[in-house]
């Protein structure tokens, strides 16, 4: 049995071994079959895969882009615009400074400052080396600072001329470049320098008129776009809001030809008599404007760094001082007013010694009874302590605060409010010395502004600086009546044509003058009391009975000489002269001979500028004109008659020839006309008509 089961398993193997030719066969396709079903599967699950990787891909790019453009866009493109393109605060050009016949006093013009850029600079000791002799700079020093600075932009040289400029641009270096700015130039140079004050780097004013009217000649800052490429380098410049920022324009009422007057007067009293500076107002009676503020030394805000403050500062306005006998018919004005005095008043002025409250007042000259009108006279200082006595603190406390002392004056400038006490602080003494011009600290422009009113038919007018101000209100309140106007003025007048006054050196040949002289002590800090050094001034106006102009003249320490009508007086006549010949209201009179006019040199006084015989043998008269002979040359139009110039600078002279197309021939040396041919009044030749036209100046 075990035999049989061991067959039976046998031929069951090989049967599984054997297969038969249709089993074999069967199995053969089923294995194609199997075959050709795995190689459809793959490639189709290729096709699948790629299919799907390329969807994949393509909804990453769309998620990708849609993520920057609605998740990441605005802070992406934010930041593309911080490369590309920036914004600038640019100030503009500031606005010019005009006199008041349209001359320029102050004007921007385009410069170049040159920058670097020291993270772009490819070459830096090639660049110090090209760069260092073109600014003026030392090279080694300028590859250091460069090579080791971080920041991204370091000025280099600010506002060059247009040669150093060009100079840089056409080295062409990387990194480095030329920013366009302003700078400001004076014209005049120092004319009128510490009214107008300067501007800085910055183009912000810094002093005189440039600071004080800074918000209106600067202007205001508008935000520009500039786009850059991708080097930084600024390819294209669009202003927001329209066209370039430009500061308002400013005329003044300063009158250059008065100016330059003024200016040669103080400068001369300056010099000769070795004082500490000099300085003198003109005004306008009937429009309150000032034409003319000069100050000596002189300073040039062209070049301002080379000036101390104690140069350019403005001391016509900004140092008070104690005016001294200047102030006393203020003071008369006053006490009249309030009819604590009359013209008539005896006063006793013992002798020129008066001693009280420990106190000792002494006067130049030794009077005993005085009327008060010839108080002003003889400037007797205990005549007027006895009249401000009368008047007590709080009456003359709010006369003073009237006028305008103790505050700023409407005049734009940074000016001193000055020291005027309380009237509870005011002793005894302090009345007294206040009364003569001690005690009291004022400036020169108040002093103008109180005059002002006084000449102004006793009625308070503002002192005007700009022609466009229209933010000085006339206030019109009255601070004296006519009839004691008319009262000062009359004791004034004596003051200078009286025989034996004080301001006679202030005469005006063929002009009513009246003016009053000051010689005020100056405190010395160290000790604590009155020193040997003065204050000389004058004010004075012409002509006396209708006023026109007001001149104010201030001479700070004089050493040769300290009194006011020595010193300050001449100055307001030389003044005054020129100013009346230059607006055609005084016809200086031909002399007949030379030796005659020598005889006149006797004569004490300033000089006028140039001339060896200033004055006339004969008295000149006022004139009237024709309105195009009161304008000044350069704007004065040529009428049918040869001009009268005699008197004239030479400037003024040809121009006035110049209008009708003729340029006359100059003889003699000097700067003034003491003849001309032909003589005034001839009428233009025709056209063809050969002619001679000859000035003959002064001999210096």
């Amino acid at each position: 049995m075990f035999r049989l089961s061991l067959n039976k398993r046998n031929r069951s193997v090989n049967r599984r071994e054997k297969p038969s030719a249709k089993g074999h066969l069967s199995s053969v396709l089923a294995a194609g079959a199997a075959s050709r079903s795995a190689e459809r599967d793959w490639g189709r699950v290729r096709i699948n895969v790629v299919v799907c990787l390329f969807c994949l891909f393509w909804l990453g790019l769309w998620g990708r882009a849609w993520y920057l453009q609605m998740v990441e866009g605005p802070r992406l493109a934010e930041q593309a615009r911080r490369q590309h393109v920036t914004s600038e605060l640019v100030s503009g050009q500031r606005g010019m400074i005009f006199d008041r016949n349209g001359q320029v006093l102050a004007q921007s013009v385009e410069a170049r400052s040159v920058y670097a850029r020291p993270q772009e600079i490819e070459d830096f000791l090639s660049m110090a080396n090209v760069l260092g002799p073109v600014l003026g700079l030392e090279p080694q020093k300028l590859y250091d600072d460069l090579s080791r600075s971080k920041k991204r932009f370091v000025w280099l040289k600010r506002k060059v001329d247009d040669r150093t400029a060009e100079a840089v641009r056409r080295a062409r270096i990387v990194g480095i470049g030329l920013s366009r700015e302003y700078d400001r130039i004076y014209p005049f140079k120092h004319m009128a320098g510490q009214l107008l004050g300067f501007v800085g780097l910055d183009d912000k004013g810094l002093e005189g008129l440039e600071r004080s009217m800074d918000a209106r000649l600067g202007s205001i800052p508008t935000r520009q776009i500039v786009q850059r490429d991708a080097r930084g380098r600024r390819f294209y410049l669009h202003e927001e809001g329209g066209s370039e920022p430009r500061g308002e324009d400013l005329t003044l009422t300063i009158d250059v030809q008065m100016q330059f007057i003024a200016e040669e007067a103080v400068a001369q009293a300056a010099l000769e008599n070795k004082a500490r500076w000099s300085g003198a107002l003109v005004v306008d009676v009937p429009t309150g404007e000032i034409l003319a503020w000069a100050q000596y030394p002189f300073f040039n805000p062209n070049t301002y760094r080379n000036f101390s403050p104690q140069i350019y500062r403005n001391r016509l306005a900004a140092d008070a001082l104690e005016p001294g006998s200047t102030f006393k018919p203020l003071v008369m004005a006053a006490a009249l007013q309030e009819g604590k005095v009359t013209p008539d008043t005896l006063i006793d002025c013992e002798g020129g010694k008066w001693e009280s409250d420990n106190i000792v007042i002494r006067d130049t000259s030794s009077r005993d009874i005085l009327p008060a009108s010839k108080v002003l006279r003889y400037s007797s200082n205990i005549g007027m302590a006895k009249i401000g006595q009368s008047m007590g603190a709080p009456l003359f406390h709010r006369y003073l605060q009237a006028l305008g002392f103790g505050d700023y004056t409407s005049v734009p400038v940074a000016d001193s409010r000055g020291i005027l006490r309380a009237p509870r602080d005011w002793s005894k003494v302090d009345i007294m010395s206040t009364s003569f011009g001690q005690s009291i600290s004022v400036t020169g422009l108040q002093m103008a502004q109180a005059y002002l009113t006084l000449l102004n038919h006793g009625v308070y007018k503002p002192l005007r600086l700009i022609m466009e101000d229209t933010h000085v209100e006339e206030t019109h309140r009255r601070i004296f009546s006519e009839r004691t106007v008319r009262q000062v003025m009359d004791m004034m007048r004596d003051v200078v044509e009286a025989g034996d006054g004080t301001g006679r050196r202030a005469r005006v040949a063929g002009v009513d003058v009246a003016g009053k002289t000051g010689t005020a002590q100056k405190a010395d800090h160290k000790t604590g009391t009155y020193g040997d050094k003065r204050l000389a001034s004058f004010v004075g106006f012409l002509p006396a009975e209708e006023p026109r102009y007001l001149i104010l003249v201030m001479v700070d320490e004089p050493t040769r000489n300290q009194y006011g009508g020595l010193v300050a007086a001449p100055v307001f006549q030389e003044i005054a002269t020129r100013s009346l010949t230059y607006a055609g209201a005084l016809a200086e009179v031909q002399t007949g001979s030379t030796s005659a006019v020598n005889q006149k040199q006797h004569r004490r006084g300033l000089k006028l500028s140039g001339l060896t015989a200033p004055y006339q043998t004969q008295k000149p008269e006022i004139v009237r004109r024709g309105p195009s002979m009161q304008l000044p040359g350069y704007l004065a139009k040529a009428g049918s008659q040869v001009p009268d110039v005699m008197g004239k600078s030479v400037r003024n002279a040809v121009e006035l020839f110049a209008r009708a197309g003729i340029v006359p021939e100059l003889k003699g040396s000097g700067d003034r006309v003491i003849r001309q041919s032909p003589p005034p009044g001839s009428a233009w030749p025709d056209e063809g008509t050969q002619v001679e036209y000859i000035l003959w100046l002064s001999e210096r």
